[in-house]
């Protein structure tokens, strides 16, 4: 899809970047005897306000409201998100930092593409560390750890019979932030976002219409961890990334040579590695 560009109002967009200056906190002087609990309450509500703002780019940007390669014109976003000049910048260098937009010296700001060696990447990061999480959280799973994740897979299967991918979003996050909660908060949120990031492309290229096998992985890896067999609940895993990193690859990039995802499945799950082909 090639790159288009987003305007407020049709007539061009104005050019920025994401490394324009910004005053720090606290650079403007302050009156003697201004009350300063009204300063630290600004600031904070500066700081909310820059959350939200990364909230609900980074959003836009993963579920491809803002497509891979759209030049962004900041003008253009704060009309259209309801966003102050100051946080989205602010928000748009937080998403830089990420991955999720480009910006060079006095150029525009631009979503990032998206590619196969970035797919990979993800990918290759993504199955380790959770590999590594499930282990250590299988064991550790109480009777309420898995009534939860049996919610979490009724509501799942509720919206995707549906055919409401929106509304499978957050009980499918809930799923798999369940399954390997037991590494740690820290562990847990670096998944977590290569998760979403991973989604960005899962949405964009994978198959319509493969809900019912999701649904058959994600049942084979919660039995797997009901029944405590946390080597089980790996390799259904694995399989499931493999199979949806096959149809991925199959739309983006059909030739290329997947010898490094392979070697890095083959390590967590011997002979998963062949889900990867397309045809498996």
């Amino acid at each position: 899809m090639s790159p288009s560009r987003l305007t407020a109002d049709g007539r061009g967009t104005t050019r920025a970047s994401a490394d324009e200056h910004v005053p720090a906190d606290g650079q403007e002087s302050v009156p003697v005897g201004q009350d300063m609990v009204s300063g630290g309450a600004a600031r904070k509500r500066d700081g909310q306000s820059v959350a939200a703002a990364h909230d609900l780019l980074r959003t836009a940007i993963l579920y491809g409201e803002l497509e891979a390669g759209l030049s962004l014109s900041q003008a253009a976003l704060g009309d259209r998100f309801g966003v102050g000049r100051t946080p989205l910048r602010e928000a748009l260098r937080l998403l830089q930092r990420e991955g999720l937009v480009v910006a060079e010296p006095n150029r525009r700001v631009s979503v990032a593409e998206l590619s196969a060696e970035d797919f990979e990447q993800l990918y290759i990061m993504r199955v380790s560390l959770e590999a590594t999480a499930i282990r250590l959280t299988v064991p550790r799973l109480t009777s309420d750890d898995l009534a939860e994740l049996e919610a979490s897979m009724a509501r799942m299967d509720h919206y995707e019979q549906a055919a409401d991918p929106v509304g499978a979003r957050a009980p499918h996050r809930a799923l798999h932030q369940g399954l390997v909660a037991g590494a740690g908060e820290r562990v847990a949120g670096e998944i977590s976002r290569l998760a979403e990031h991973s989604e960005r492309y899962r949405l964009r290229f994978a198959e319509p219409g493969t809900g019912a096998k999701r649904r058959v992985e994600h049942r084979a890896v919660l039995d797997a961890a009901k029944s405590g067999d946390a080597e089980r609940a790996v390799r259904e895993l694995v399989l499931h990334y493999a199979r949806s990193a096959a149809l991925v690859f199959g739309a983006l990039d059909p030739d290329r040579d997947l010898e490094r995802l392979r070697t890095c499945v083959r390590s967590l799950a011997p002979g998963a590695e062949d889900a990867l082909s397309p045809l498996s």
